[in-house]
């Protein structure tokens, strides 16, 4: 009876040698071709440390393609982004008509008709704004017009930079201002 256990065993343990692939050679049989997509409508995501919402992105729908190294969110209808303090309450909001995110850079990119609003009613419009998940910074090389209605003031300039709750913030060159005008004006007559 041993004798004849013997063979079957030392199948098994020659299948499990054979069957041993480096994941290099794993990731060989799978090409970029391969890549799946996932589509949900009506997409609400929190980010959250702690326990503590830290935000809230609310979309009409997104496309997440799944790579072996990097997904990639797509929010191809716009997005809607809402950043809160320690207390819970919205500090800043951020919308455009397209998102998209890069898992790898941990970076949102948002294009067209952007929008970013703080509790003292300042609305910053640009073309594009980029969001780092990791430093918590907003910011972009592109035109900005930022109105800041509460100051009676309106500023316009290239480059912007802020901490996502968009109190203080950094144009890289101004170009000009409500108030920057009228003091020109004043000093020139």
């Amino acid at each position: 009876m041993q004798n004849s256990l013997l063979p079957f065993f030392v199948f098994l343990i020659f299948c499990a040698i054979a069957c041993t692939n480096s994941i290099e050679e794993v990731d060989a049989l799978f090409t970029d071709k391969d890549l799946k997509i996932e589509q949900a409508e009506d997409v609400e995501i929190l980010y959250s440390d702690s326990a503590q919402i830290k935000l809230k992105i609310t979309a009409p729908s997104l496309k997440r393609y799944i790579q072996k190294k990097n997904s990639v969110d797509e929010f191809p209808d716009g997005v809607l982004v809402e950043f809160y303090d320690t207390n819970g309450k919205i500090i800043s909001w951020l919308k455009s008509d397209y998102a998209i995110r890069k898992d790898l850079d941990k970076k949102i990119y948002v294009k067209e008709n952007v929008k970013l609003y703080n509790t003292q009613d300042d609305e910053l419009s640009t073309d594009e704004l980029i969001w780092d998940e990791e430093t918590g910074e907003i910011y972009t090389n592109k035109y900005v017009r930022i109105a800041q209605p509460k100051r009676g003031d309106t500023l316009f300039g290239y480059g912007f930079i802020a901490k996502q709750e968009f109190q203080r913030f950094q144009l890289n060159k101004k170009v000009s201002g409500t108030k920057f005008l009228e003091l020109d004006k004043a000093f020139n007559n």
